[in-house]
């Protein structure tokens, strides 16, 4: 199996109070202390706090520009969206935006994207919401123009949803991004996954509800034609890391964050986490998307870099 990664959550919201200025510097120092430190940045596409427990007045970071600003400053990191929301953007236009900071990256860019699912956001921000099965089909179509864009001289594509007609994408990347899809429905989302992602994600997911969700997206690339190997597995997650149990259990009670029915967050002490994650890489994930709940404090993402990650570099 390929050599375990993990990439950095990088939180979008504030849960301290922190406002404007002083919530931006927390983010800085936290990116700036923990380059290097792991594969990849990740920022999430909402222009409201997604956490429930949050007002949506509070501040929000919105991705694509947070992305764009911080892999000029931070150069060791790949930066990815976890995951940008088909609805907000034209395809079109996403796939130039992505070609462009693909090429002013380096590329360093990794294009993760869903079919969004924030009703409240779409109606504030004017946006239609149409069923999912609509919203997955537009994110078919989507991915398919976003394709056709980064390879193709002129790109066309008639779809029920969209089209495009000889466009041009130039600079076009010399190797494309990779794109991740996000989701776990299964009729619908990872079959889509399985024709069109070069990786998948699910968050904060039970390890049996994974092994679920990886047998039916199996079964899609079974009649897809396409070996289910060819697709890289992610798993987005929250932790709680502490040198004790209890110290880690005491982060986890005075966090906001709570795991719902069928989640699971890696919670105790580096020992405990590493034995949480391998059950992942057992069954094949590759790549830990991970959110601190210690945010803005350090002191946990640097004890998982010092005796999480090296256990898993052989």
């Amino acid at each position: 199996m390929a050599r375990v990664k993990f990439g950095l959550r990088i939180p979008s919201f504030p849960v301290d109070g922190s406002k404007g200025s002083e919530f931006v510097g927390q983010v800085m120092r936290f990116v700036r202390e923990l380059e290097g430190d792991f594969n990849s940045a990740w920022v999430d596409d909402h222009f409201v706090p997604w956490a429930e427990f949050l007002s949506k007045s509070i501040d929000n970071l919105e991705c694509f520009t947070t992305i764009s600003y911080l892999s000029g400053v931070f150069r060791k990191f790949k930066f990815g969206s976890i995951v940008l929301c088909n609805s907000y953007r034209s395809p079109a236009l996403l796939a130039k935006m992505g070609a462009t900071l693909n090429a002013l990256t380096n590329g360093r860019f990794i294009l993760g994207i869903g079919a969004g699912w924030k009703e409240d956001e779409y109606a504030a921000y004017g946006y239609k919401f149409p069923p999912a099965a609509v919203r997955i089909r537009q994110l078919e179509e989507g991915v398919q123009i976003i394709k056709k864009m980064w390879t193709e001289e002129e790109a066309s594509f008639q779809g029920k949803y969209f089209r495009i007609k000889d466009a041009c994408c130039n600079p076009k990347p010399v190797s494309p991004p990779p794109i991740m899809i996000g989701g776990g429905g299964e009729r619908l989302t990872l079959r889509v996954v399985a024709r069109h992602a070069d990786w998948w994600n699910l968050p904060n997911v039970t390890l049996e509800t994974y092994k679920h969700k990886l047998d039916i997206l199996r079964d899609h690339c079974s009649r897809e034609g396409r070996e289910p190997g060819e697709i890289k597995k992610t798993l987005g997650n929250i932790v709680a890391i502490a040198e004790t149990e209890e110290e880690a259990q005491e982060i986890a009670k005075r966090s906001p964050f709570k795991a719902k029915e069928n989640e699971a967050y890696f919670i105790g002490t580096p020992e405990r986490v590493k034995d949480q994650i391998k059950a992942f890489t057992d069954i094949g994930v590759e790549h830990f998307i991970l959110r601190f709940l210690d945010f803005p404090c350090l002191e946990g993402a640097k004890l998982f870099t010092k005796k999480v990650v090296p256990q898993f570099l052989h």
